[in-house]
């Protein structure tokens, strides 16, 4: 059995942010993703998942390394300002690189 190194590049922030983080995925080189309605607490208060609009969407991608690193570089400097974000990434390994 072959295990490839790639990313986990996840997303915690606001869900009216989804699309545009979708699309700055697609932009990264990413071949899909995983999002779904999470709820939580933290610095900017309670976030319930009661209301579409005022929630919190966790997006999940795996990538190369080098584009998450880029990814997370955008995130950064494009959101982390204006936004309610967290973004980190974990070490993986995965059996179907071409996937990715």
């Amino acid at each position: 059995m072959n295990l490839h190194p790639m990313k986990l590049v996840t997303i915690i922030c606001e869900s009216v942010l989804e699309e545009q983080i979708v699309n700055l995925l697609t932009a990264s080189g990413a071949h899909g993703h995983t999002a779904f309605t999470v709820r939580g607490c933290g610095s900017q208060g309670l976030r319930s998942a009661d209301i579409a609009e005022t929630g919190n969407v966790q997006i999940e991608v795996i990538m190369k390394p080098a584009a998450a690193e880029a990814l997370l570089a955008r995130l950064h400097a494009e959101f982390f300002k204006d936004f309610a974000m967290v973004a980190y990434v974990n070490d993986i390994a995965v059996l179907r690189p071409d996937k990715f």
